[in-house]
């Protein structure tokens, strides 16, 4: 899977989320188009791949609107009954989306292994559907990079799980095509069996999404790169002199730390509080840190 982009605290902004709007707005678009066009062409023109890839474009359009639903909510504030905010929507909507690449890939599988055990049942493609795959293919490769660019600009793992989407629609239309091709010259196998690859493709990346999203629900930590980070931030604030039980949680794009922060115990309390807020101010301010919550430990300053 693609390394989701290392994320930047100051980018979480009402600049990040009209990004976002306007991104997955963009797909919608496009997705809408290809989905009319490929469902019936490819009925029309008997190819049961082409048909296939119109129902993922379906379940694009349908994961766009989940999309936007979890950008307009995870930008709320924390209330009474989300202290942390709303962060986590976003990894939400990412499980939503593998969840549903999974189903639609299950069902595509299903339909393509029973159209294989009646082969007599395959007929012939019409060449239009070779066309309306290509221009799929060319649309669908065209998105995903300027879903990608967008993601990575504003560092969304949403966005990116989105983009992805996108990239693996432009490889099931590649597959389509070489189907239908196929198909043309005579091999109407390879028409149900391009469907069965792009099913096999679309499930894979579902479950990956999926397993990825639900691991940070269940309060995942963060990159080993990120902790050391973190770590690395905190020692080198005034006044401290150790860090250990460092633990840190996922939430959405942002991190959670707990951490006790070793400090001369012959500081008084006041002293004491302040060294964390600077400590903790530093981590927010570095890297993409949501709160910090520290425990001092009191030490001998000589040891």
């Amino acid at each position: 899977m693609q390394n989701l982009p290392q994320d930047d605290p100051e980018q979480d902004t009402p600049a990040r989320h009209q990004v976002a709007k306007r991104s997955t707005l963009v797909s919608v678009v496009v997705n809408l188009f290809l989905t009319a066009v490929q469902v019936v062409v490819g009925v029309l023109a008997g190819s049961q791949a082409l048909v296939a890839d119109g129902i993922h474009s379906l379940s694009d359009l349908i994961a766009d609107f989940v999309v936007l639903l979890a950008n307009q909510h995870s930008r709320k504030e924390a209330d009474d009954d989300h202290h942390y905010g709303h962060h986590r929507y976003e990894t939400a909507a990412s499980f939503v989306l593998g969840g549903l690449l999974l189903a639609v890939g299950i069902g595509m599988l299903w339909s393509a292994v029973t159209r294989l055990s009646s082969p007599e049942t395959i007929a012939e493609v019409k060449p239009v559907a070779l066309y309306v795959a290509l221009v799929a293919l060319a649309s669908k490769e065209l998105l995903f990079r300027y879903m990608l660019a967008a993601a990575e600009r504003v560092r969304s793992s949403m966005l990116v799980a989105n983009a992805w989407h996108a990239r693996s629609d432009a490889a099931s239309s590649l597959v389509v095509a070489v189907g239908i091709v196929g198909n043309l010259l005579g091999y109407p196998l390879l028409d149900p069996v391009a469907a069965l690859i792009v099913g096999f493709m679309v499930a894979h990346m579902g479950w990956e999404f999926a397993w990825d999203a639900l691991n940070d629900l269940m309060d995942r930590s963060a990159s080993e790169e990120h902790i050391a980070q973190i770590r690395e931030v905190l020692l080198a604030a005034p006044g401290v002199l150790g860090v250990h039980d460092l633990r840190t949680r996922k939430m959405g794009d942002m991190i959670m730390v707990d951490v006790h922060l070793e400090v001369d115990g012959d500081l008084s309390v006041r002293e004491g509080h302040d060294i964390a807020v600077r400590a903790r101010e530093r981590v927010m301010k570095q890297l993409p840190v949501l709160d910090v919550l520290a425990h001092l430990d009191p030490v001998d300053h000589h040891d």
